[in-house]
């Protein structure tokens, strides 16, 4: 099996099949998914369900309420990966492929389960920026300080510091989400 980790990004950082500039994103509006995102959704969905692409397509576009669709310029390349990856297999049927999810596939997905769950709440936020439910100033300055004070950090990384911010955001995170203070 390929390495499933090594399609996350190209040395500039951004995600291989993002190809465009960001005046171009901006255009089409705000970025949904960050980098590698839909790597792990895919095979989650179709792991849910076997289908076809423009299946998929549509059940994101159900997730968001339909105030988000993915383009099939950004579908089928990422299936054509996953499958190359072995990480789900495409038998066509009818001219179209339907999609299964494999044991390789499977294994990813739960040593991915956290990852996952952050894309789905990312989902979340975004489903509510996308209809206009945009954070209130107050909170976008806090999520602002949070990023300012995560790059000012100097850059060496314990193992304690790695797992003691980690646990920080992961509570703060699941307590928003709850509606609970922590």
């Amino acid at each position: 099996m390929k390495d499933p980790h090594s399609h996350r990004a190209t040395g500039s950082g951004r995600d291989i099949f993002d190809k465009r500039s960001s005046r171009e994103r901006a255009e089409r509006g705000p970025r949904v998914f960050a980098p590698g995102d839909l790597k792990l959704l895919l095979p989650a969905l179709i792991a849910e369900m076997p289908c076809h692409g423009y299946d998929l397509i549509r059940r994101i576009e159900t997730l968001f309420d339909g105030a988000y669709s993915p383009s099939p310029g950004v579908i089928y390349p990422t299936l054509t990966f996953l499958e190359e990856s072995e990480l789900i297999t495409g038998d066509a049927e009818g001219g179209k492929k339907r999609y299964t999810i494999t044991d390789a596939g499977r294994l990813l997905l739960s040593e991915q389960a956290v990852a996952l769950e952050g894309i789905r709440m990312r989902m979340d936020v975004s489903k509510r920026s996308l209809r206009g439910q945009d954070r209130p100033p107050e909170i976008h300055e806090a999520v602002h300080n949070l990023r300012h004070a995560l790059h000012s950090h100097h850059g060496r990384w314990s193992p304690d510091e790695i797992t003691r911010v980690a646990a920080l955001l992961n509570r703060a995170a699941q307590a928003i989400a709850d509606g609970k203070d922590q």
